[in-house]
């Protein structure tokens, strides 16, 4: 009974991404130690750095958020047997378009807010969806699409950004989108002299609401998180998704339309990619897109989100929050103590490390579980035969 137990604590995901960050946290502290700065006073700094006000919570719920889209959207599709390495890619897209249709909407604030995510989702859905259709049908490796649909979103973005109707003279971005289109938390109101004063009496408001760009992202990602969840384990467009990705063989034998299923897969985890773009720039500052010179990597730290969750999209929500405090809290380490931020990185990478090597933990249980028996065994033979 108890070797069993131990077994089943070892396998499960929760407890080894648990053990992959406390590694992750031990092997950043050596580090910083052979670099020459107090390792533990560099960790504690860097945890009040993510926790340690109101508005540095709130602030690494900001920064999480498009990370946990994007994580959810990489998370998704790992669940139905695709890699989908174009996150990146398909958040730059969503962003470009929900850019483009916010700054040409007056409506009313819920139509425009609806319509600027519905196109960021639609068009990076599609993207997402030409991937998995050359894959369907021509056999090529979504990898290898995906990586270079990456480049080409970020040339089509800067295109974009220097088109004459979209160009905003002076900058080297495009028009912002127009106020309807918003989705802080009571943007304006915290302005006027009545939310002022009213923030003044209470601390806690001040620090969280009117310090910070706080929008509904976050509730829109625990409900995606939840649907999502549904969606894989609790229906038959789950089941048969999850089954193309688990065998494509045995899926096609009971007749189930395996590239209609390649195909829906990648337009779902596109779709998750956009919608966390739309809901990045209706609700952070300063609501539009610039020229890049370089990815920012909301895609690619989304892989290494989903990773650490182990492809749960819950486990996206906590994955996702502690990637946007250990970039957040980066700069607070970098100020208080004088460590590079790149410890950031290196932490990050280390974790991700440690999950990956995490699936080596169960096998060793199970052959440190396996020589016990037979210890056991072979002390009962050698007892029968006196």
């Amino acid at each position: 009974m108890e070797e069993s137990l131990m077994k089943k604590f070892f396998k499960n995901p929760f407890v080894l991404t648990v053990i992959a960050i406390i590694l992750g946290f031990v092997v950043a502290g050596l580090i910083l130690l052979l670099a020459g700065f107090p390792p533990v006073e560099s960790i504690r700094t860097l945890i009040e750095s993510m926790i340690g006000r109101p508005k540095d919570i709130s602030s690494v719920v900001i920064r999480s958020t498009p990370i946990i889209f994007t994580g959810l959207g990489v998370a998704f599709a790992i669940k139905t047997g695709l890699f989908n390495i174009g996150a990146e890619g398909q958040y730059i897209i969503g962003c470009v378009v929900a850019t483009m249709v916010g700054s040409m909407l007056d409506f009313p604030k819920p139509v425009a807010i609806l319509m600027v995510l519905l196109s960021a989702m639609l068009v990076s859905a599609l993207y997402a969806g030409f991937v998995g259709l050359l894959k369907a049908r021509l056999g090529i490796h979504e990898v290898i699409t995906s990586i270079m649909l990456n480049w080409i979103a970020l040339y089509l973005s800067n295109w974009i950004c220097g088109l004459q109707f979209f160009h905003k003279p002076g900058t080297i971005g495009m028009y912002p989108v127009n106020d309807c289109t918003y989705t802080m938390i009571l943007p304006f109101w915290k302005r006027t002299e009545e939310g002022r004063a009213f923030m003044t009496k209470h601390p806690f408001l001040q620090e969280t609401l009117g310090r910070t760009d706080v929008h509904a992202g976050i509730i829109v990602a625990i409900i995606a998180a939840l649907v999502i969840s549904h969606l894989l384990n609790r229906t038959r467009k789950g089941f048969e998704l999850r089954a193309v990705g688990q065998n494509i063989d045995a899926a096609r034998f009971v007749g189930i339309d395996v590239n209609k299923s390649i195909v829906h897969a990648m337009m779902i985890s596109g779709a998750l990619c956009g919608l966390g773009a739309g809901l990045y720039i209706t609700g952070q500052s300063p609501h539009t897109v610039s020229t890049l010179s370089a990815f920012e990597n909301v895609g690619f730290n989304g892989l290494s989100v989903a990773f650490i969750a182990f492809s749960s999209p819950i486990g996206c929500l906590f994955a996702g929050l502690l990637f946007g405090g250990l970039l957040y809290g980066g700069a607070g380490l970098q100020s208080k103590v004088g460590a590079p931020t790149e410890i950031i990185n290196i932490i990050i990478g280390i974790i991700v490390f440690f999950c990956a090597l995490s699936y080596l933990i169960p096998q060793f249980v199970e052959r440190l579980d396996s020589s016990r028996r037979s210890k056991k065994e072979r002390k009962k033979m050698k007892g029968g035969e006196k």
